[in-house]
């Protein structure tokens, strides 16, 4: 037999089947999709003995990922027309997806403040529905622009949208109708005044009806409201944005005639705004997010190909996560609105990881199908790991109540693995198809200036531990300070510059009417008693004096009004008539009221329900912030139980101002519960990796102090926790423990190829996983410091506060945890350290040593 022997090894499936080779010792390899692929044989000679030494591929617990290598090698061609076809579908979802525009979603349906006012809606219809314009001078009552209101109201009130409209100029009364005993309704203005004489006869009339003092017009600062009662179906959906821009244009154009500035408000207003501006910003952080990383990913590969191939799994991914949202039927609100951004920036450290490595293996070899290969079933482990623990992160929003966190939490974790399939697919089978990397592409592995920086960090570790160790505790100490002046607190329009014109127009109507968020109050007679008799309506006159004494309260509105209203009617419009009808008073008032029991409009309709046990009382307060709100509620309490007592009346708090009240506090008490949980979890799979229970304690403790850390930045700089920040902890802890996995992961594979040189492990581990970190904080730093370009102040804190928490966190895994490690080194290695119950795959091994089969051949060397 001509030579020394043969090896024979056969080939994973590539390009369309299987490629079986063989080569004699001393062949050149080709190293072409279309060529073979052999190992050469290796040879020894030892006193006339040969050896021949066959290797096989190990066969441990990386088969699972060499088999997912080998088949998305081999199907690359069907797997990218299959995320093709996905993808179209996706983005056909992604168009049925729509915007939400109610206040609220936080508390769950079974909350007792959610039941009260779910309640309250089917009783009394929404109590958000009402739109409001405002101007204010004395000039309103001259005839021109009196007849301007008039007009503007009347086009209003044709716009598709809106129901019904009351000004000054849209007011109706009530007129004794003594031939059929009842009251009948009607307009104070019934057409377009003709002149000075007849706008002052009507201001005469309006102002001597006390119904509507401080409800539609205060006489004191001369502002007047006109109140747009918004249809409530329309403006759950995307038209409502029309119906709100024809608004604006024809009270634009009411001000360039008269000279009077319009002032809008009240929640429809409010939330179709905050809206417009969210569907602006997605575009907005989407657009910012690809250009940061864009930017960055060529700055560290230099090479346009591989920015754009990057660029595209992240956009396949934020078509997919927007695809997701539309499958699942959920709407797009402020949070779930983060997303798309979030999955660019979560998604291009992957393809990061998966190019560096490419490039690393193809340089130490050359071969392009072994390094795609490698870059499979060797990163994609380690990087499905690190992705899983960030989607658990998120995951853990699904455990609490809330349907607007839930769905947050569903979305968020669904398309964080979504996107790292989608890069370990197309990375690998688009550049199969590409020409190898050149010399300039793989240039950017030489980062002196990283390897530097991890040099820096080295020497930290070595020298000067017990520094380590006092900076750390020093922090600690200054963030549980921190921590203490946190608060929990947060206004519907706080997100928004104080500068803005929402909160300007705001102020207006709080200085003016005393605020337009609904607050209500239900009155319910335990008994079968109406709530219409005498005691209980003078009970109810009292609980208004109360409100209406707290200056953040507007003047309420009750069935009392209504009473007094018809009182007035009857003694033909006398405003010192308008109180409560007394005793005497029942026996010839009373028909007309019945009168009118019957009639669909009737106005007592508004304050009762069908049994006339329960009761409304409406007013609006000032966005005054939860913590205030709470305050107030406090007192206002005891007072109201004063009145009402408790054995023999029911009385609710509700109204959108309280859900969001309740909201607030149910979002800071599911932080902790989430955040908890995320830390459980976390700990459980880090056991299953490290099978050390002492191991998980210290991977724990630098992911906490970031923690600790941002809740201390937020206390001394005043940023309360609240629905648009309450984000940052569960987000920044299931980013930075990557980190940590990939240190200890790098740190255990060292001790298995090292035997116990501890010191020298953690020094490797360091020097490899260190230039990885920093890499990465970089991108992901960047990523989310695009969220401060929003106009939404909890945006820029978020997006603020998780970049600061990452990179404390990539400190602290590059400094504490080494320098824990090598301070309790022997305390902590254990055998069960390293054999645990799940592997990540060693990126240094290629053939395991024990699977080489050695044995003496029977050939002699008859040379």
């Amino acid at each position: 037999m001509h030579g020394l022997g043969a090896c024979r090894v056969y080939s994973h499936f590539f390009a369309g089947g299987a490629l079986p080779f063989a080569a004699h010792c001393g062949q050149d390899l080709p190293q072409t999709w279309g060529g073979s692929m052999c190992i050469a044989g290796m040879q020894k000679r030892f006193n006339q003995t040969r050896l021949t030494i066959f290797v096989g591929y190990a066969r441990r617990d990386t088969d699972m990922w060499e088999k997912i290598a080998g088949f998305i090698l081999r199907n690359r061609i069907p797997l990218l027309l299959a995320l093709a076809i996905v993808t179209v579908f996706m983005a056909f979802q992604a168009r049925n997806v729509q915007y939400s525009y109610k206040f609220g979603g936080i508390l769950p349906k079974d909350d007792s403040t959610q039941v009260e006012y779910d309640r309250f809606t089917k009783r009394f219809s929404e109590d958000g529905n009402i739109l409001v314009l405002g101007v204010q001078g004395a000039e309103l009552h001259s005839y021109p622009v009196f007849s301007e209101w008039y007009d503007l109201g009347n086009t209003l009130r044709a716009i598709d949208g809106v129901d019904s409209v009351f000004s000054e100029a849209h007011l109706f009364t009530l007129v004794k109708n003594s031939e059929e005993k009842r009251f009948d309704l009607q307009k104070v203005v019934s057409q377009r005044p003709d002149s000075q004489e007849e706008v002052d006869s009507l201001v005469a009339i309006i102002q001597s009806l006390p119904f509507y003092r401080r409800l539609i017009y205060n006489d004191t600062t001369y502002a007047s409201l006109m109140m747009l009662f918004v249809n409530r179906e329309r403006f759950e959906t995307d038209s409502r944005i029309e119906v709100v821009r024809a608004i604006e244009r024809e009270a634009a154009a009411f001000t360039e005639s008269t000279g009077l500035e319009v002032h809008y408000s009240g929640l429809p207003y409010i939330r179709s705004l905050q809206m417009i501006r969210i569907k602006k910003e997605l575009g907005m952080f989407v657009g910012l997010a690809a250009l940061v990383t864009a930017i960055l990913l060529f700055l560290f590969f230099k090479s346009f190909r591989v920015m754009l191939i990057s660029l595209v799994v992240v956009v396949i991914g934020v078509i997919w996560s927007l695809g997701t949202i539309g499958i699942f039927g959920f709407k797009l609100s402020a949070l779930m609105g983060l997303i798309p951004p979030l999955i660019i920036v979560i998604g291009v450290p992957n393809c990061v990881f998966l190019l560096n490595k490419y490039h690393s293996e193809y340089r130490i070899h050359g071969n392009q199908i072994k390094a795609l290969n490698r870059v499979i079933y060797k990163v994609g482990n380690a990087t499905f790991m690190t992705n899983a623990t960030t989607a658990m992160g998120f995951a853990t929003f699904i455990f609490v109540q809330s349907a607007m966190l839930k769905e947050f939490g569903i979305i968020a974790a669904i398309n964080i693995i979504s996107v790292f399939l989608l890069s370990l697919i197309i990375i690998p089978t688009v550049f199969s198809f590409i020409a190898p990397p050149l010399e300039r592409h793989v240039k950017h592995l030489d980062r002196t200036w990283l390897e530097r920086a991890v040099g820096g960090l080295e020497h930290l570790v070595i020298h000067h531990r017990p520094k380590v160790y006092v900076a750390t505790v020093v922090l600690v100490g200054l963030a549980v300070y921190g921590l203490t002046k946190v608060k929990a607190t947060g206004n519907i329009v706080d997100d928004l510059p104080k500068d803005d014109q929402i909160i300007t127009d705001l102020r207006f109507f709080e200085r003016n009417f005393s605020g337009v968020m609904p607050l209500e109050v239900l009155v319910n007679t335990l008994d079968s008693s109406r709530i219409t008799q005498e005691k209980n309506l003078r009970k109810i006159e009292a609980l208004q004096k109360e409100l209406e004494s707290y200056e953040e309260i507007s003047r309420p509105l009750a069935i009392t009004d209504a009473v007094k209203f018809a009182k007035q009617a009857y003694y033909n419009g006398l405003p010192e008539r308008y109180s409560l009808i007394s005793g005497y008073e029942k026996s010839f008032i009373a028909p007309y009221l019945r009168g009118n029991e019957d009639e669909a409009g009737g106005v007592m309709r508004l304050f009762l329900d069908s049994t006339r046990q329960v009761t409304r009382v409406s007013a609006q307060i000032a966005d005054i912030g939860t913590h205030e709100l709470d305050s107030l509620m406090n007192r206002l309490k005891p007072r109201i139980f004063e009145i009402f007592p408790p054995d023999a009346y029911k009385v609710t708090l509700t109204g959108t101002s309280i859900v969001f009240l309740n909201g607030t506090t149910y979002l800071v008490k599911n932080l902790f519960i989430s955040l908890s949980i995320a830390i459980v979890v976390i700990a459980i799979l880090m056991a299953l990796l490290f099978n050390s229970a002492r191991m998980v304690v210290i991977s724990l403790i630098p992911n906490i102090i970031p923690l600790l850390f941002t809740g201390a930045l937020m206390g001394y700089f005043g940023v309360a926790i609240k629905p648009s920040t309450i984000l940052v902890f569960s987000i920044a802890f299931g980013i930075s423990v990557d980190d940590t996995i990939h240190f200890l992961s790098k740190y255990r594979q060292e001790l298995k190829q090292r035997s116990w040189d501890i010191h020298g492990c953690i020094l490797r581990a360091l020097r490899e996983t260190g230039v990885s970190m920093i890499y990465t904080s970089i991108i992901l730093f960047f990523g989310f410091l695009v969220f401060t370009a929003s106009n939404f102040g909890g945006t820029v804190a978020l997006g603020l506060l998780v970049s600061i928490t990452l990179l404390v966190a990539m400190i602290s895994n590059l400094v504490l945890l080494p320098s824990l490690l090598m301070s309790f080194q022997r305390s902590l290695v254990t055998k069960s350290f390293q054999e645990p119950l799940l592997e990540i795959v060693d990126e240094e091994e290629d053939i395991d040593l024990k699977a080489l089969e050695l044995r003496q051949s029977k050939e002699t060397d008859k040379s």
